[in-house]
């Protein structure tokens, strides 16, 4: 068996991410979105994203990464300030910095320079003025403590390989009683080991996946309280016959269809909400 170092694991989702963001392809998502040209509109439509969602945001700022819609749970309001783990383009960050409106301000955090060059140029184009993209890791987030009021993530942290570290990190940034509204990838059961060793298998954002409980209970480990799961979906067993990351996976591994078929029935989406207690402040 390989096992595949973090260092590694960082550099491939580094790189994979850099092509998707210069590109212009899809990857990860639980709604007809993996890695490939997609129309990104209908990818947002099936993720929960309304019509104006979609249309108030800067053109190419939605790239079809994410597998849920945590801006639709966060709650935010007027003058709040509020850090998106994993940016990306931006996406998120435009609609939450339409929510808090001028007197708040939104912190996009991502690891990859060709996603920060390009939601820094989204936001320079369309004059978002209350959004500030940060390059870094979400496992050492380059945002003081105590900051946030609420720190959102959209199919991201499932791609690091210490999410305890990101929970932990994200418990740090909130400001007392500031809440964490978070949509990932996460496991019912095991992945067999070909997959679980898999780069491709991570940048297509399954083999960094947790078990289910393991993830909630990394939640609670950083301190956090009032952790909910708000929505779980099936991962849809058509990922897998259209996705050629998931294609490269099932060559590799030698899964039949059957074996897909098991594998898809393992993997859900999950919305969760938790909250940092008001007594650490």
């Amino acid at each position: 068996m390989t096992i595949i170092k973090d260092d590694d694991i960082k550099k491939a989702v580094k790189e994979g991410y850099g092509k998707i963001a210069s590109q212009g392809l899809t990857c990860c998502g639980t709604v007809d979105s993996c890695c490939g040209p997609r129309d990104t509109a209908e990818i947002g439509r099936n993720l929960g994203y309304s019509a104006d969602d979609l249309r108030s945001v800067p053109e190419g700022s939605n790239l079809g990464l994410g597998c849920g819609n945590p801006i639709a749970l966060a709650s935010l309001a007027e003058g709040e300030t509020v850090v998106d783990l994993g940016s990306g383009a931006g996406f998120d960050c435009f609609l939450a910095a339409g929510r808090v409106g001028k007197s708040g301000r939104v912190i996009g955090v991502d690891m990859t320079p060709e996603m920060i060059e390009r939601a820094r140029g989204n936001a320079e184009k369309d004059g978002f003025e209350n959004v500030e993209f940060r390059f870094g890791e979400i496992e050492n987030l380059p945002v003081d403590a105590n900051t946030a009021d609420c720190v959102i993530s959209n199919c991201v942290i499932n791609l690091s390989p210490d999410k305890g570290q990101v929970f932990r990190e994200a418990f740090r940034v909130l400001k007392p009683g500031g809440r964490v509204m978070v949509s990932d990838i996460v496991l019912l059961k095991e992945l067999p080991p070909t997959v679980r060793d898999s780069i491709e298998a991570y940048i297509g954002c399954l083999a960094g996946a947790s078990l289910r409980d393991e993830y909630m209970q990394a939640v609670r480990n950083a301190g956090f309280e009032n952790v909910r799961v708000l929505d779980q979906t099936s991962f849809p067993v058509e990922f897998a016959v259209n996705d050629p990351i998931a294609q490269a996976i099932m060559e590799k591994a030698n899964l039949g269809l059957e074996d897909v078929r098991d594998l898809a029935r393992s993997v859900v989406s999950i919305r969760i909400q938790a909250v940092k207690p008001k007594k650490n402040a």
